[in-house]
């Protein structure tokens, strides 16, 4: 493997020359964006991502001896094919939305193409790439304000051989696997000799058999727990529907589920789950709705775990919440740890509703983030509760796993995001959670997709999308820890330091 790894640069030639300037790097960049994206969803298309990713490298390691200006601009390019496609369904909250999130995200692949095109003159260079390659989705998971963890290149391998490392070295381990494996196929496809070629052949079947025998499941199996979900869908297009609607749908499908399992048609459940924003008024201060939510709790007989939107400490701040509600009232509480800037809350709100006068419109009030993990109890259970966008932050689920939690909800609210890609991208973190952390993963969502994910990765159960539906089935509950929660954090940061490193010491070459 070792001939793989320190295989001489491109040799020099009238091909590699060509490629090496502007005219056919940066159109070659966009096309290599374009088909990173086609690895999700809607089109998903496996290692799609992977081998994009093995067409940059080798664009980086052409670009060797490029100007700066050349390099950057492939990132740009990359950056904004990537991101422009990816996420797309951004347009549903609104064009300055997507337009600006697709710049913000693009500005990475500036340094992350610099970077990579200063570790690709270092021996071992596939691991020095590695990396880099994390410490760009390093820095995209956590700036501007709380990040954007989307569109990793871990997120690429449920489905496939490689899904089962999330368990063992979590998401960003699984990225620099993923990232050797694009790497190799760089040494296969360029190295003068047949030794390279057949190490990297070699390496690569070598890092899929290992992800084949890695084991997923349950991390330490401690009882079960029957598990209902409520889908009350929206009453219409997003932001259009009457105060109080969503509310009473989703009471009426809880009333659905009350009738079903009074019929003996369903089983009793030990917890009822609502999605994010399933009371669009404030049950603390609603009294009407406070009391019919305990006369629900009151007849499932079963805790209540109620999603919405509450008053903050001022007027114009809020929370958003999952609530344990029983018949007696509410009890334990998470709050969103990673609120969306401009979806959620307004940064600079002052100055930025000059430039966009609906925020004051569509964003009246501030959300403000919690401080504390979703590990929290309903009825003899310890969940690890997560709203919406909070299971793409690797620390978010660590967190509420190493707090107690036996298995993981996702309260979420797609109804902004109503026929697009949005929801299946997120299904799969989703189910990537579950190898990771070695627990059942329970989606409650207003409009889908709800549904539960076994510590497999598989879909057990799906609500159809668009109506009112529920959902129940019988959980494992997980006492243990998988190896990924023990060394992930760890390990990204080695990675990180590593991918720094490479990006020092492969300039300091080209300077000496």
């Amino acid at each position: 493997m070792s001939g793989a790894v320190t295989s001489s640069p491109v040799a020099p030639g009238p091909v590699t020359s060509r490629w090496a300037t502007a005219r056919y790097a940066w159109p070659t960049a966009a096309g290599l964006g374009v088909l990173s994206s086609l690895g999700f969803e809607p089109v998903d298309i496996p290692f799609a991502m992977v081998v994009s990713v093995a067409g940059l490298i080798w664009l980086a390691r052409v670009l060797r001896d490029a100007r700066k200006r050349t390099v950057a601009t492939a990132g740009i390019l990359y950056g904004l094919s990537f991101m422009g496609p990816l996420i797309w369904w951004m347009n549903a909250v609104s064009h300055g939305a997507y337009i600006g999130l697709v710049l913000a995200e693009t500005a990475f692949y500036v340094p992350i193409m610099l970077a990579l095109r200063a570790a690709a003159r270092l021996k071992a260079w596939p691991l020095w790439g590695a990396g880099v390659w994390v410490a760009g989705e390093y820095a995209r998971g956590r700036f501007p304000f709380t990040g954007f963890p989307w569109g990793r290149l871990a997120h690429t391998s449920i489905d496939t051989p490689f899904e089962s490392y999330s368990r063992l070295i979590a998401m960003p381990g699984t990225t620099a696997v993923l990232f050797v494996v694009a790497a190799l196929l760089v040494v296969i496809a360029t190295a003068s000799t047949w030794g390279p070629r057949v190490w990297g052949v070699l390496a690569i079947l070598g890092l899929v058999g290992i992800g084949v025998l890695l084991p997923t499941g349950i991390a330490g199996a401690e009882g079960t727990r029957q598990v209902a979900l409520v889908q009350g869908d929206v009453p219409g297009v997003f932001l259009t529907w009457p105060l109080g609607e969503i509310f009473k749908l989703h009471a009426k499908e809880t009333d659905h589920l009350a009738d079903q399992i009074e019929s003996g048609a369903v089983p009793h459940p030990d917890m009822v789950l609502w999605p994010e924003n399933s009371t669009d008024t404030d049950p603390y201060h609603d009294q009407v709705e406070r009391d019919r939510i305990q006369q629900l709790s009151a007849r499932l007989d079963a805790p209540i775990l109620v999603g919405g939107i509450f008053d903050g400490p001022t007027v114009d701040t809020a929370y958003n919440a999952g609530v344990v509600w029983d018949a007696n009232g509410p009890g334990a509480e998470y709050v969103k740890r990673k609120p969306v800037p401009f979806g959620e809350y307004v940064p600079f709100r002052r100055e930025a509703s000059v430039i966009v006068n609906r925020f004051a419109r569509d964003i009246p009030r501030d959300m403000l983030a919690g401080h504390e993990p979703g590990a929290i109890e309903i009825g003899d259970t310890l969940i690890g509760d997560t709203i919406c966008y909070d299971i793409a932050y690797d620390d978010v689920t660590r967190q509420a796993v190493n707090g107690g939690a036996q298995l993981l909800v996702v309260q979420t609210s797609n109804a902004a995001f109503t026929g697009t890609a949005q929801p299946e991208q997120q299904w799969d973190i989703s189910r990537l959670r579950a190898i990771e952390t070695g627990r059942w993963v329970a989606v409650p969502s207003t409009n889908g997709i709800s549904g539960f994910v076994d510590p497999h990765g598989h879909s057990v159960k799906r609500a159809p999308m668009h109506q009112p539906a529920t959902l129940s089935a019988r959980v494992e509950l997980a006492s243990g820890t998988t190896p990924a929660l023990k060394i992930g954090a760890p390990l990204e940061y080695i990675l990180v330091a590593l991918g720094l490193g490479g990006w020092f010491l492969g300039t300091r070459k080209k300077e000496g």
